[in-house]
């Protein structure tokens, strides 16, 4: 059975209507993927959570803030880049719980039950990490004075 979809309702770039038939399980999966990315893009925004991945979104999300100074968007995005050479520098299971705890906005509790750990060992780890990048920042002394 195919039906029959629009393909400006599933990619943006598409600034006509074009009409497209499909298999069932072609449009359940398009419908599927849309619905992931609505709820992610929502959850996204209502934590407050941005990558720190050194791409595209970054630029994007510099862009995003309230000025209009070219200087202030690279500051930002320089910024966003040594925060993310900083959490890439500490060891594995450091940058995971940090990344968890501050960009994932997990409990210390959820972490701790998820790695099988006592949220002690999870509260420390984070405080070390989290001394690590300020160490890391202070390195940095064109971003931070």
């Amino acid at each position: 059975m195919s039906i029959t979809i629009n393909l400006r309702d599933y990619y943006p770039h598409y600034t006509h209507d074009e009409f497209v038939e499909v298999s069932e399980e072609v449009a359940v999966e398009l419908r599927n993927d849309k619905k992931y990315h609505k709820v992610h893009d929502r959850r996204m925004k209502r934590n407050k959570a941005y990558s720190f991945d050194v791409d595209a979104d970054m630029e994007t999300a510099a862009m995003a803030c309230s000025s209009d100074n070219p200087e202030v968007i690279f500051e930002m995005i320089e910024l966003q880049c040594n925060l993310c050479r900083a959490l890439n520098s500490l060891p594995e299971i450091q940058g995971r719980r940090v990344d968890a705890r501050y960009l994932q906005g997990k409990s210390i509790q959820e972490i701790a039950i998820a790695e099988g750990v006592s949220e002690s060992s999870v509260k420390e780890s984070i405080a070390r990490g989290l001394s690590a990048m300020k160490n890391n920042f202070q390195s940095c002394p064109a971003i931070c004075p």
